[in-house]
């Protein structure tokens, strides 16, 4: 006689128990994942557990993502500060999405993103977390000697780049070439300028000009 699979138990777990399944089924599925019965069955509890913190599936959704804005704040704050100077916090930023990349954390915020562009409350989730992150970024490349317009510019850049960096193919962007493309983004003004190539004195051109052609006309 083949084994019954076990009775739901009747368990209530807390609030923040069913958001975690939440988040776990919008990273495997996105938003559509997000159901009361597949949640509960992933808890192995019955439904009457969630019908005790919320009053139905959108409630969820929407404690999901005030879940994920206030977490999303919270970490930047944090890694935006420290002993180092800007560009360390920069580097160290940079490597939580190139070297340590939370593959779940980036299939929830794609995921949350993608349904901001339908629903207002996940749109206000999306910009306050953006907000957050670029105004401290900005603040960071300040701190590196560029102007307010400049360092806004290289914000977004920087997370642009973050963002759109895991889809890049690895033989069309290797990892040195990446390297190369995060040392200029947080490189401070001081470095691009004395990266700059001297410009030749325009008299000294004209000459090398002149003195080529004479060659070229020689050869010929």
């Amino acid at each position: 006689m083949p084994l019954k699979s076990p009775a739901p138990r009747a368990t209530r777990l807390d609030a923040n128990a069913w958001i975690a399944a939440a988040l776990d089924a919008l990273a495997d599925g996105g938003v559509d994942a997000v159901r009361v019965e597949p949640l509960a069955k992933r808890l192995g509890v019955t439904k009457g557990s969630f019908y005790w913190h919320f009053a139905d599936r959108r409630a969820l959704i929407e404690a999901l993502l005030a879940h994920w804005r206030d977490g999303r704040i919270e970490a930047i704050r944090r890694q935006a500060q420290g002993p180092e100077n800007p560009a360390a916090i920069l580097r160290r930023l940079v490597g939580l999405y190139t070297q340590r990349a939370n593959y779940r954390g980036l299939a929830i915020e794609l995921a949350i993103r993608l349904l901001a562009r339908r629903d207002e409350t996940a749109g206000a989730a999306v910009r306050k977390v953006d907000v957050e992150r670029l105004t401290h970024v900005t603040k960071l490349f300040r701190g590196l000697g560029w102007p307010e317009t400049e360092a806004e510019a290289r914000a977004v850049l920087l997370y642009s780049y973050l963002f759109g960096q895991p889809l890049l193919h690895g033989a069309a962007a290797s990892a040195p070439l990446r390297q190369s493309a995060v040392a200029t983004l947080i490189a401070p003004p001081s470095a691009l300028l004395e990266a700059e190539p001297e410009r030749s004195d325009p008299q000294k051109g004209e000459k090398a000009d002149h003195v080529g052609h004479g060659r070229d006309e020689d050869a010929g």
